[in-house]
């Protein structure tokens, strides 16, 4: 049976506002306030609310949909403060059973390409967050725009998540589908969901251009080959109403998916169902990193010159990281995941865009990467000032050590915990199970006393004869 794997990406970009290079020192505050409340409220007014409004209609509808999202910290950190309502509705999804929530770099930003303690730190805040927020503890992984490699894959799997998104990408599938269930080459534990961009992008990216049914497009799915029964469609909520105006008809025709694939034997499900029923066909062999941006279906689009790759490079110094790990400055770490969001480093690309390339403030790759290493300087500073220089890295490094130790040590103490309690509740359940009513108890003992007593009558009455 075929199944229709459906996720959502919730992420928006903080804007910057101009920082000159006199302001290094003075000022220490990075945010256009009024461009960021202006951009999530209109996000939110015309796509994230219908959206979310027309999939908690259709998960109260009893026609088998399911959905999964993931949300970025910073994302979620703007949408309580400028549009609850979205949090409000996603909760709502929470409660209905039929929506799962996965984990994700905080940052929305390139940590796991940059630092890997810096990407198990934010993972796991990030899903914090999804368990506060939402009451779920995420078993499956999204990277920021789906990156993956084959390492990043395994530190995900020593993580203890049992899966992960990427994309399906030309290039690593050569002749094999992405219609199946992979694994990590280097982790075998950790499976493997391939989007499929085509059948993706005919919603996110076509759709306006190229109308169809929602006959049509489980028409399409339904003709894949035996066998495959896997159909990952993944793409931003923001598909749905921006990318994809509402005027194009895009939430009648994504109302209308669960009622004709059912019509066909087709089901939805959720990325930890998807896992649990299908075991991986091969190992997925990733070296490079791929993501699903651009035709190239890489990294490119935020390390492709020289620009990107030196404030990369600074941001992501290990030195600097270490202190920001060290650190308790709650200012420092707000800071620090905004600055990561690769959003930052997209808008300096100098790669050539079919679509239109947003930049937002800047005119030009050149403009965002002055303005962004002016602001990073400032940042910089700030983090080199919370340790004096006499501090070695040696002792920073032990200071973060400790502070992981002691982390991972909460961690174990957390899952024995939820273990023992797991035994106690079986063994309550046992114990209620062996209760048996009093008026039952007579007449479940009357025939095992029966028994016994037929047999002795039975051989002593040869012996009086």
């Amino acid at each position: 049976m075929k199944q229709i794997c459906l996720y959502f990406e919730i992420h928006q970009p903080i804007h910057l506002k101009r920082y000159r290079f006199f302001d290094i020192g003075k000022d220490h505050y990075y945010y256009d306030d009024y461009e960021n409340e202006r951009a999530i409220q209109e996000t939110a007014r015309n796509s994230y609310i219908p959206a979310l409004t027309t999939m908690l209609e259709m998960a109260k509808s009893g026609e088998g949909f399911k959905v999964a999202f993931s949300l970025s910290g910073t994302a979620i950190e703007m949408l309580e403060q400028y549009a609850p309502e979205v949090i409000d509705l996603l909760q709502q999804l929470a409660e209905t059973k039929c929506v799962e929530f996965l984990a994700e770099p905080y940052s929305h930003g390139l940590a796991s390409i940059g630092n890997e303690e810096s990407f198990r730190e934010e993972v796991k805040r990030q899903a914090k967050k999804m368990k506060d927020l939402f009451g779920q503890t995420p078993k499956v992984v999204r990277n920021s725009s789906l990156i993956y490699s084959d390492e990043i894959g395994a530190v995900c799997a020593d993580m203890g998540f049992k899966g992960m998104m990427a994309e399906g990408a030309k290039h690593i599938l050569g002749w094999k589908s992405s219609h199946f269930v992979y694994s990590c080459a280097q982790d075998n534990r950790l499976g493997l969901l391939l989007r499929d961009y085509n059948l993706s992008d005919d919603i996110s990216l076509r759709f306006g251009s190229q109308p169809i049914t929602a006959d049509t497009y489980c028409d399409w799915i339904n003709g894949l080959p035996e066998g495959e029964d896997v159909i990952n469609i993944f793409m931003e909520l923001v598909a749905l109403g921006v990318f994809q105006p509402l005027s194009t008809g895009i939430l009648e025709f994504f109302k209308a998916l669960p009622a004709c694939a059912r019509a066909r034997g087709i089901q939805f499900a959720t990325p930890s169902e998807i896992l649990a029923k299908n075991k991986p066909v091969a190992p997925m062999e990733i070296v490079y990193p791929v993501s699903w941006n651009d035709e190239e279906r890489d990294t490119s689009c935020w390390l492709g010159n020289t620009m990107q790759r030196e404030a990369f490079a600074k941001l992501y110094d290990e030195k600097i990281v270490g202190r920001i790990l060290a650190c308790k400055d709650r200012r420092i770490k707000a800071d620090w995941d905004r600055l990561q969001a690769s959003n930052n480093f997209r808008f300096m690309t100098t790669k050539p865009a079919s679509a239109g390339l947003y930049r937002g403030i800047y005119e030009n790759a050149f403009d965002a990467f002055t303005n962004y290493m002016n602001i990073l300087g400032d940042f910089l500073k700030r983090v080199r000032d919370l340790f004096s220089d006499q501090v070695e890295n040696d002792e920073l490094n032990a200071l973060y050590t400790q502070i992981a130790n002691l982390g991972e040590e909460l961690s174990v103490k957390e899952n024995e915990i939820s273990r023992l309690k797991a035994r106690l509740d079986k063994y309550e359940a046992k114990e209620k199970a062996a209760e048996v009513p009093a008026e039952e108890k007579p007449a479940e003992k009357k025939p095992a006393a029966k028994k016994p007593a037929a047999k002795k009558e039975a051989k002593a009455a040869p012996k009086k004869k």
